[in-house]
């Protein structure tokens, strides 16, 4: 992995925990009266844009599912101890389930397409 390479794989990780963050702050969004998780459509977007370009960089498994793995963690780590402690994510709340499902299951579909392609 070259420097710049090396660099781009930080930015990833950094987004990865950034995006983490605001799904979570924005998870219990209310718009009026009705329950608004826009940030699990987010992490369906996002995170398996994150471990494609991860895969890009390298065909190793652990760099291509690092911004998956990271996302999971903080997800986990700030949803339970979140600020302050707050509980975010909720067990019996259906937009918890949303958003793990919606972070994790298209990226780690994206995973398996990027260690399934050939080799360069």
């Amino acid at each position: 992995m070259t420097r710049k390479d090396a660099t781009l794989f930080g930015f990833l990780l950094l987004d990865a925990v950034l995006l983490a963050i605001l799904e979570l702050l924005y998870l219990p969004l209310y718009i009026g009266s009705v329950q608004f998780p826009i940030t699990a459509a987010v992490a369906v977007v996002t995170t398996p844009l994150l471990v494609a370009e991860a895969g890009r960089i390298s065909r190793s498994r652990r760099v291509a599912g690092a911004p998956l793995v990271l996302w999971f963690a903080v997800v986990l780590v700030f949803g339970v101890l979140g600020p302050g402690g707050d509980v975010v994510l909720l067990g019996s709340d259906w937009r918890t389930l949303l958003l793990i499902a919606g972070g994790a299951l298209p990226s780690a579909m994206m995973l398996g397409i990027v260690l399934a392609k050939p080799p360069r």
